[in-house]
Parts: C-alpha cells; sequence; structure tokens
C-alpha cells in the first residue's frame, strides 16, 4: 500500500465541526434527544473514554460450556452489571483459524463496558472454514437471546458480529444471511468469496497493511468495495500492523469498533463524530466511509 491516498485535515477539528453541526440540527446529545432515543447508553464519548482500557460501565463475565450449547463450541459472556437502563444490544465474536476465544478475550470487557453483552465463542473445530463460523456466530447470538442466563439483559431486536480471519469471514457470511443484523465488524477478514454485494448490513471492516496471510489487496479491499455504496460501511486499514493485531489489545482498532456499534447498535448520534471524518494519526494508514451516516 501507498501512504495515505488522501490527505486528510486533522480529525479532531473536523469532529467537532461535525458536532456543532449536529447541535444546530437538534440531533445531539441532550434530555430531548435521549427520550427520542431509547437505546442511548452512558455519558457523552470523548476520546480519553474510548481510548481508555474500560468504558463507564462495570462487567461481569459468565463461561459457557460447549456441552451445554449446540451448533457452536461454548465461549465466554460478558455484561453489564448496571439494570438500571434497560437491556443492551448484544454482540457474538469468533476467533481465527486454529484459534480459541482466548485469542480475542481482551476484547469481551473493552466492548461491553460501554454497554453492550458480549459473547465470544470457540468453535465446533479450530479448522472450521468462514461459512461455518457464520452459522457458528448467528447460533451464538440466538442462544445469548433465548437460553443464556443473561438473556434478560440483552435486545434481541439490537445485535450485531464480530471476528478475525476466517471469523472476520464469518461475520460476512453472518450479515449477508441475516440482513436484520444492526452492525458486522470483520478484522483481518480472511475469505475465499470476495463478492459481498448482498450484504445490507452496516459493516465496518478493519485490516492490517502488513498482512500477509489476508492482504488486504485481496481480501479486505475486495470485500469493502464489494458492499454496495447505499449499505453504510467503513474501511479502516492500520499502519504497518500483520495479520494478528486483533490478538493483542489495539487502541486504535477498539475505538472504532466500539463507535461503529455505538452508532448501528444503539442508534447514538453522539458518535457519528468519531467515525465522520474518522480515525486518523500515526497508527492509520488509510480510512474509507460512507459519511455523511443515515
Amino acid at each position: 500500500m501507498t501512504p495515505h491516498l488522501v490527505r486528510r485535515p486533522r480529525r479532531k477539528a473536523l469532529a467537532a465541526l461535525w458536532l456543532a453541526l449536529l447541535m444546530l440540527a437538534g440531533l445531539a446529545a441532550s434530555p430531548a434527544h435521549a427520550a427520542l432515543n431509547p437505546y442511548q447508553r452512558g455519558p457523552d464519548p470523548t476520546d480519553a473514554l474510548l481510548e481508555a482500557p474500560r468504558g463507564p460501565f462495570a462487567t461481569a463475565s459468565t463461561t459457557v460450556s460447549r456441552l451445554s450449547v449446540s451448533g457452536f463450541g461454548g465461549g465466554v459472556i460478558y455484561y453489564p452489571t448496571d439494570t438500571s437502563q434497560g437491556t443492551f444490544g448484544g454482540i457474538a465474536i469468533s476467533p481465527g483459524y486454529t484459534a480459541s476465544w482466548s485469542s480475542l478475550d481482551w476484547l469481551g470487557p473493552r466492548i461491553a463496558s460501554h454497554g453492550f453483552v458480549v459473547i465470544g465463542i470457540d468453535t465446533l473445530s479450530r479448522y472450521d472454514q468462514p461459512a461455518s463460523r457464520g452459522r457458528q456466530l448467528l447460533a451464538a447470538l440466538d442462544y445469548l437471546t433465548q437460553r443464556s442466563s443473561v438473556r434478560g439483559r440483552v435486545d434481541a431486536s439490537r445485535l450485531a458480529v464480530a471476528g478475525h480471519s476466517m471469523g472476520g469471514g464469518g461475520s460476512l457470511e453472518a450479515a449477508d444471511s441475516r440482513p436484520s443484523l444492526q452492525a458486522a465488524v470483520p478484522l483481518a477478514p480472511w475469505h475465499t468469496t470476495k463478492n459481498w454485494s448482498g450484504v445490507r448490513v452496516p459493516t465496518m471492516i478493519i485490516g492490517g497493511e502488513s498482512d500477509s496471510v489476508a492482504p488486504v489487496s485481496t481480501h479486505s479491499e475486495l470485500f469493502y468495495a464489494s458492499i454496495p455504496a447505499s449499505s453504510e460501511k467503513a474501511y479502516l486499514e492500520l499502519n504497518g500492523a500483520s495479520h494478528f493485531f486483533p490478538n493483542t489489545t489495539n487502541t486504535t482498532m477498539a475505538k472504532s469498533m466500539v463507535s461503529w456499534l455505538k452508532r448501528f447498535v444503539d442508534d447514538d448520534v453522539r458518535y457519528d463524530p468519531f467515525l465522520c471524518p474518522g480515525p486518523d494519526g500515526s497508527a492509520v494508514e488509510e480510512y474509507r466511509q460512507t459519511c455523511p451516516l443515515s
């Protein structure tokens, strides 16, 4: 990849302008807007809040044995302990080829602490292909909302998927087959299918510039380009990142991922300035999006 294809102004300046425009339009965070949006959770977002290791909600977790479920291999559920704000959106996340949930488990409490119920899954076999991982993500969401011990905390109408590598390919499969999902976030996705023109779910693809397992030129960029322009979508490429960037704490990835989930699972327009114009700085090789968001 070449360096930034388009030189962008500093994000913070544009973010401030965007927020001002939202306020003029009456869409920014306010008691009136909160009343209009029953899914809004948590305080007004800031750079510091989104870049911190944890969000504003305290969380707990519970293990799901593979012996107690069908359709996926068990995993771990992370959830906010706060019961005063109603239900939360749910997210299922799949690891990649040969990996277990433990390879991504830092993401569970991080995302949950921003007001989501997260189920990080283990797969039926570590060698499952993307199509199978997509079905398992959907099975995990069905379990989360229908049979899990925290099902009363989850809004079954506000669900999302994510995954790494073949799990990222699986999240595209899930989004393609269940258009009622509110968001998808494939991380360094791998798939032999390159055309995802059927995807209507708001999708943020995050790739690594130096990925040699699923090179962005033959995976992430093609996937992003194939999703119709009429669908909300974004493409974030991390500067110098390898295929394994999701396996350790990555602030730029987490900040963008949480912002996307808050915007589309919670319909929370307070996060628009973090997506439009989007992230910049030394960690970002490239960012594309379909702004303004609708």
